[in-house]
């Protein structure tokens, strides 16, 4: 569940991005023990104190990293995979957008979890492989996450969500999705 300050789709990605930094900082107890940390953080983003690193950076990580699924870690059967589903389509410019279509928004993946996840958002697909998991988003590899989160705020640009509020209902990491 994001923090109170957590109102619109911009602030819940940059939330999810600020847990990123604090738990690459502080480890993954990081939610408990560096709280302060991660909403000084949000703020910045938020605030334009502070911007995310260029998508380059995550894409030489992944050239760098060992090669297997994002997913579940395997190194067999490997396909590339797009992140945010390349048949979104909320609308017509979506199957030409070099954001979905690109490199930025792809990851390695097994032939099983690729298979698997479909057309489905990445906290969906990870909410199936992990169902017991408190909080399932813990499982996510922060690589795949950072990508994900880059690349789905240009679809919400794209889309005029960015600002959405939820209309009354508090927002999820679901909400990020689109799907």
């Amino acid at each position: 569940m994001p923090d109170s300050e957590v109102k619109t789709i911009r602030d819940l990605i940059l939330y999810q991005y600020a847990k990123i930094i604090a738990n690459s900082a502080f480890g993954p107890n990081a939610k408990k023990s560096a709280y302060g940390f991660i909403k000084t953080k949000f703020r910045s983003l938020r605030d334009d104190k502070q911007k995310w690193s260029d998508i380059l950076r995550e894409d030489k990580e992944l050239v760098n990293s060992d090669k297997a699924c994002a997913y579940c870690g395997s190194t067999e059967h490997l396909q590339w995979e797009h992140i945010v589903p390349r048949s979104l389509l909320i609308n017509e410019r979506c199957g030409t957008c070099d954001r979905i279509q690109g490199i930025h928004n792809q990851i390695w993946a097994c032939r099983t979890c690729n298979s698997k996840k479909g057309t489905m958002g990445l906290y969906h697909f990870m909410k199936v492989l992990h169902p017991d998991a408190k909080p399932f988003s813990d499982c996510i590899p922060p690589l795949l996450e950072k990508k994900y989160l880059k690349t789905i705020w240009y679809c919400h640009t794209c889309q005029g969500t960015l600002d959405w509020d939820g209309d009354g209902k508090k927002l999820d990491v679901f909400d990020l999705d689109l799907t």
